[in-house]
């Protein structure tokens, strides 16, 4: 026992600092992009059509990103012509799908939830988490926000195994059709009033798989989605900053 004790103490507080401190996050981190110069007419049609996951589309001439659909993946013409860059910025959960485009404009992050409903869930948020068919990615993700490096539960929120305990749901994956009824099914089991979070960027969109005949381009069209988290798959801290705003904890 004495030796455990010693051990606890060298290791100290492993716990990060956040939202007192700011994560430090690697330099290779591909968070909120940015529009860093304008493309010729020309050259701006080729970036929208060398994208694979239509995340690109041409707006007067000037490029817009569609978050919701992007994999970060820089290999785009407009990130190989200077035009598309990415900041270190892990902000990115959004409330609309609208604020998911991204142009010129500042970016808009989560707006908290009502009064009633932050009054329900502020202090305790339970989640069941459904993967629709993902790649494991942003499932191994979001298990890490269990871990004490993140340690979600000091926020009272967590990941629950019934949706009859769940306050609502966080769905991955592009919901295959082999999990569409499943999906469903887990959301009627959850009492009312209930939340649907869509992460990463099959939840939303239907990622690398979107419009396959074998999935539902995510979850836009079948659950009332009251937060997107943007990324494939999003960093846990993407994913904790917008639980926290969409609590009204930040």
């Amino acid at each position: 026992m004495l030796s455990i004790i010693r051990e606890r103490l060298r290791q100290g507080h492993r716990t990060g600092k956040y939202p007192k401190e700011e994560p430090q996050l690697p330099e290779r981190f591909r968070g909120l992009p940015q529009l860093t110069r304008d493309l010729s007419p020309q050259a701006c049609a080729a970036a929208v059509a060398g994208c694979p996951f239509a995340a690109l589309s041409n707006n007067d001439d000037t490029l817009q990103i569609n978050l919701g659909r992007c994999l970060f993946c820089a290999d785009c013409p407009a990130a190989e012509q200077g035009a598309l860059t990415f900041s270190n910025d892990y902000r990115l959960a959004t409330r609309k799908h609208e604020d998911l485009l991204l142009g010129d404009e500042v970016y808009r992050l989560t707006d908290r939830l009502n009064k009633r409903m932050r009054k329900l869930f502020g202090r305790s948020l339970k989640l069941r988490q459904v993967s629709a068919g993902g790649c494991n990615a942003c499932e191994a993700d979001l298990n890490v926000l269990g871990t004490l490096g993140f340690d979600l539960g000091r926020f009272g929120i967590q990941f629950v195994a019934s949706p009859r305990h769940a306050d609502g749901i966080m769905v991955t994956g592009p919901v295959s059709e082999n999990m569409k009824s499943a999906l469903l099914d887990t959301y009627a089991a959850v009492p009312e009033p209930k939340l649907v979070i869509a992460s990463g960027a099959c939840a939303i969109g239907g990622g690398p798989f979107r419009d396959s005949p074998e999935v539902n381009n995510g979850i836009g069209d079948l659950l009332p989605v009251d937060l997107f988290i943007p990324g494939c798959p999003p960093h846990p801290y993407t994913a904790l900053d917008g639980l926290l705003r969409l609590l009204g904890r930040l």
